[in-house]
């Protein structure tokens, strides 16, 4: 159950809803959590919440954690079992590279102390994800990155909250989310710019005008994904023909596949995670919707296995995602140089550049915080303007923890995902900043 702030109704619904989301038995385990020397004071603080912060949103006032000891603790959320593991795996590995560059660049430590990333699995669940940040802070975290799904997201932001522990969140793009209180950040792009950047491509370059969803009813991503495309799409002149709901974990999508066959969409956008739509683009040719009809959909479907699920069925299907290991930037080359040295091949989803992003952000608020507590490096994430991330330019201050990230467009080949188009914030929103 969720531990109840004093903040409007409408954040406790969202972080309630976003509860159900995730699966997994309630084990805790753990990778890379084991102590080090030294440690830090956590805060005991009583929470309240503060709104008369410069950006409007809750402000934390419990007093954080205090690096004591030798060693200075961040640490990590990440889905390293269950069906987010690709994820996981590739968040975790980001966050271990940028802890290697960090020690490189800076030998001596922060104030002599050296820093240390501990990393702890949430199984894919977001009940787990509250539990492994707890015990993080407990730990004495001065921050947490992660997670990637927005549903996990919501339960760390909980318990971090209450402890007034910053967390910059990887790939969690649920827009409403950094609502919730102004210790949370993300390096990632929102829905209210992927859905409508989807919907832009399809009508736009793909000159489709008759649209059906498909969504995952229980999952917040899908659903906030969902309304944002709608929103664009008819905005742009499109039409809405049909929309289907399942349950995340459903293999079975007959019926509503029959019922978007009926309505004739010229294309058709499925906004959940890829263990489903691999399945469900293989259901939809096999019930004879024709791959003249395009599926597209967002970054939750950037893994490797929704080309083993999919098949040839999902080959020239469209998504949003944030980044492209083939991308010619400078910041790529050098990226993907060291990790290949490191793990012997290349990032398999956008999560690898996105965890590295996270843990450098927060890594860089470390080395400019005037202290090593909570609170110091809480400010300076806040003020992260033009970091030159892995993934794109990272801008925070003044942004409410979302910032304007380009989005890119990618094709699913059978040898993975080919660039097709990038678009900017300001292609979508040319009147705002």
């Amino acid at each position: 159950m969720l531990r109840l702030r004093s903040i409007n109704s409408g954040l406790i619904a969202l972080s309630a809803m976003m509860a159900v989301v995730g699966c997994g038995d309630s084990s805790g385990s753990t990778a890379n959590a084991t102590g080090a020397t030294g440690g830090a004071t956590a805060g005991t603080t009583a929470a309240t919440t503060d709104t008369s912060t410069h950006t409007g949103r809750p402000m934390p006032t419990a007093a954080g954690n205090t690096a004591t000891g030798n060693t200075i603790i961040i640490g990590m959320v990440a889905s390293l079992n269950g069906d987010q593991k690709p994820w996981g795996d590739d968040c975790q590995k980001g966050g271990m590279l940028a802890l290697d560059d960090f020690k490189k660049a800076n030998p001596d430590g922060i104030g002599g102390k050296q820093v240390d990333l501990q990393v702890r699995d949430d199984n894919s669940s977001p009940e787990q994800g509250k539990t492994a940040a707890e015990k993080l802070i407990s730990d004495g975290a001065l921050a947490l990155v992660g997670e990637v799904a927005s549903g996990i997201t919501a339960q760390m932001e909980n318990a971090a909250f209450d402890k007034g522990v910053p967390v910059v969140a990887v790939g969690a793009t649920r827009t409403d989310i950094t609502d919730y209180g102004a210790n949370l950040f993300r390096v990632c792009y929102t829905d209210d710019f992927q859905g409508p950047v989807m919907a832009k491509f399809a009508f736009d370059e793909l000159g489709k005008k008759k649209a059906a969803i498909i969504t995952d009813q229980k999952l917040p991503y899908s659903t906030g994904l969902s309304n944002a495309f709608r929103a664009y799409f008819t905005k742009l002149g499109g039409e809405i023909v049909d929309e289907e709901f399942y349950n995340q974990k459903e293999t079975q999508f007959s019926g509503i596949l029959t019922n978007v066959k009926s309505k004739q969409p010229d294309v058709i956008f499925a906004s959940g995670y890829f263990p489903e739509t691999g399945p469900l683009a293989r259901q939809a040719r096999e019930q004879g919707i024709d791959k003249k009809v395009p599926i597209l959909g967002g970054d939750g479907w950037d893994s490797k296995e929704i080309l083993n699920t999919g098949g040839d069925a999902i080959l020239g299907s469209y998504f949003c995602n944030h980044y492209n290991n083939n991308e010619k930037r400078p910041e790529v080359a050098s990226f993907l140089e060291r990790w290949k040295a490191k793990y012997g091949a290349l990032p398999g989803t956008t999560m690898g550049a996105l965890g590295y992003d996270g843990t450098m952000v927060v890594l860089n608020a470390l080395k400019k915080a005037a202290a090593p507590d909570s609170k110091s490096i809480m400010t300076e994430i806040e003020n992260t303007e033009n970091f030159a991330g892995v993934s794109g330019t990272i801008t925070l201050k003044g942004m409410n923890g979302n910032p304007h990230k380009r989005a890119l467009v990618v094709r699913l080949d059978p040898t993975g995902q080919t660039f097709v188009k990038a678009y900017e914030w300001s292609d979508l929103y040319p009147d705002q900043k």
